[in-house]
């Protein structure tokens, strides 16, 4: 008998569960997402479509895919999301604090300003003050990484 990862032809396919965390459309791999994201950051006109507990992000910023479960086969594209998703290709705006609602260019603004630290940029843009990441950041995590990469490029940028 042969192995389920084999056709009967002889050639070998790949097994499934290697394809399992990797976008349907571009093919890279994803990270993990909570339903809870999901349905808050869905247009309502989709939100039937959501039926998991947990999802997959596609990172790639050419990718119109943003939400995915291979298990159950959904696929939500960045016209089906309530808000620009900040790493995808055209975002308008690219928020890094999607609660407090500020976008990179007001992170990057601050760090111009003598910000040096997630704290300062906070305190001059007003991010992070009203933290409901779980729901509100497509993520679904806290954005302090987010304006810590900003603060990073930018101050790079500026030696």
């Amino acid at each position: 008998m042969k192995p389920d990862h084999e056709c009967s032809c002889d050639r070998k396919t790949e097994l499934l569960n290697q394809k399992k965390n990797t976008c349907p459309l571009c093919g890279n791999e994803g990270l993990s997402v909570s339903g809870v994201t999901v349905k808050h950051l869905v247009k309502d006109s989709y939100r039937t479509n959501v039926k998991g507990n947990q999802y997959k992000i596609c990172l790639d910023q050419g990718c119109d895919v943003v939400y995915y479960d291979v298990d159950n086969g959904t696929i939500l594209l960045k016209d089906q999301i309530k808000v620009p998703i900040w790493f995808k290709k055209n975002a308008k705006p690219k928020y890094a604090c999607y609660c407090s609602k500020v976008t990179e260019e007001q992170v990057i603004e601050a760090v111009k300003q003598g910000a040096k630290t997630v704290k300062e940029v906070n305190k001059l843009t007003g991010a992070m003050i009203n933290s409901n990441c779980l729901e509100n950041n497509p993520l679904g995590v806290c954005c302090h990484n987010i304006i810590q990469a900003i603060i990073d490029k930018t101050q790079t940028s500026e030696n």
